[in-house]
């Protein structure tokens, strides 16, 4: 089996198209349950953010499983297969790794070096073990590269090479307005936050940060908002006014706020141009909207409109053009480097690791068949005679095997190295079926064992 991603980003794929195709959570849970009942596919895992739509699996065949994965991208998504392709990227094997390193690192996000993809890429693995389509080869992959993420970010200095999507959203917002820096302009101002997802907590802090006067966070689920409310007026904290209302008072909310951000996962329009239009009656100071949905919340009519300034995803991805590579980027691309060799070692070693325990199982089969005919043929042996001699001919097969195997696990790390497990077998003569069932049981208990590490 091999690892294949297919995909479409900010990169590939203009924002309109990647508007049309974000899945929601029941459609990235059917997306995973067809995924697995596609006959190439054994595991499967979607990353699903604001910029970017990814399905991985673990395949028995190259050209079917793109087609199987693109067709199943298009479906669950609504935009046509044929209008999809042209935006899909496809990475395969090494190749599927490298591309989810750089991505925990913050190297393929909208703004370089932001660290919110990580909470993602862990919030996609939790949802893959959660509904059993995350198997050992997509446990490893999605750990590994959190803790990819972490080295970056612990032994760099990618973090100056960017930020997070809200900070830079919100200094996009306030370029021209009074104030050049986000906290003089934020200071006294009322901020509405709609949603409570990680995306909206981040915006509620980051404003909180910055200097609000107060925070209403709105959201469809009241105990989500409570519990952000609390988390920002907890004893400590930044001591910002901060309380929670229902999604029916963000039309009176809208009108009393001077910075809006919205992060749902409504399927429709959360604020309509109506809305906006509506709160802007009579009203004599700017209105700051933030959309950081996909899709959008906020009508793009809004922007047309006197006194409203409106970011978007799309005029954040026209902003967002690469900066002149930094050092510190250059070192994150070393780092990722060195991981995916490292990382294609141990599962090409892995690889070996069922037909090594296979050979040893026959080993121990042969020892016990001839100890078992040495005794009928003996039967005077007394039971310090019989263990010393089963002892002496199980060290003697244990020292002719270790050398090999050993040596069989080394060359299996190197590229290339997979052949070397069928070699072991056609050797030995070892039953296919059993080093199957070695792996089959290798596999489920690494499923139980991983579940739930996140």
């Amino acid at each position: 089996m091999s690892l294949l991603v297919v995909g479409l980003s900010h990169r590939s794929a203009p924002v309109s198209v990647l508007e049309r195709a974000s899945l929601s959570a029941d459609a990235r849970a059917k997306l995973l349950h067809d995924t697995l009942a596609a006959e190439p596919a054994a595991e499967g895992a979607v990353l699903a953010t604001c910029n970017r739509i990814e399905l991985y699996a673990d395949v028995d065949k190259f050209h079917a499983g793109v087609a199987e994965l693109s067709t199943l991208l298009a479906q669950h998504s609504g935009v046509g297969l044929e209008e999809l392709t042209p935006y899909l990227y496809v990475h395969y094997e090494d190749r599927a790794v490298h591309h989810l390193f750089s991505v925990a690192c913050g190297l393929d996000s909208m703004v370089v070096g932001e660290g919110q993809i990580l909470g993602q890429i862990k919030d996609a693995l939790a949802v893959g073990q959660e509904l059993h389509t995350a198997g050992r080869l997509l446990n490893d992959l999605f750990q590994q590269a959190l803790r990819v993420g972490k080295r970056a970010h612990s032994e760099t200095g990618i973090d100056r090479a960017g930020q997070s999507l809200v900070t830079f959203g919100l200094e996009r917002l306030v370029d021209g307005a009074d104030g050049t820096d986000v906290a003089d302009w934020a200071k006294g101002k009322r901020a509405l936050v709609i949603g409570a997802g990680s995306m909206s907590s981040l915006a509620a802090a980051t404003l909180a940060r910055a200097g609000v006067a107060e925070i209403v966070i709105a959201n469809r689920t009241a105990a989500r908002a409570d519990r952000l409310v609390e988390i920002l007026t907890e004893p400590g904290g930044t001591g910002v006014a901060a309380r929670a209302v229902e999604m029916v008072a963000v039309g009176d909310e809208l009108a009393r706020a001077d910075v809006v951000v919205s992060c749902t996962g409504a399927t429709g329009l959360v604020l309509t141009g109506e809305a906006v239009e509506t709160a802007m009656t009579g009203r004599e100071t700017p209105l700051f909207l933030l959309d950081l949905a996909m899709p959008r919340d906020i009508d793009a009519a809004a922007h047309r409109m006197p006194g409203v300034r409106l970011v978007d995803i799309e005029s954040l991805a026209e902003a967002s053009a690469d900066a002149p590579m930094a050092a510190d980027v250059d070192q994150v691309r070393g780092i990722v480097s060195d991981e995916v060799a490292a990382f294609g070692a141990a599962q090409r070693a892995a690889h070996i690791t069922p037909t090594v325990i296979a050979l040893r199982a026959m080993a121990a089969d042969v020892v016990a068949g001839e100890v078992a005919r040495l005794e009928g043929r003996l039967p005077g042996l007394d039971d310090k005679q019989r263990a010393e001699i089963t002892q002496t001919v199980r060290r003697v097969v244990d020292k002719l095997l270790h050398a090999p195997t050993v040596r069989v696990k080394q060359l299996a790390g190197e590229p290339g190295g997979a052949g070397y497990a069928d070699a072991l077998r056609t050797l030995f003569d070892l039953d296919p079926e059993t080093v199957a069932s070695v792996s089959r049981a290798d596999r489920n208990d690494g499923d139980v064992k991983n579940r739930g590490r996140v």
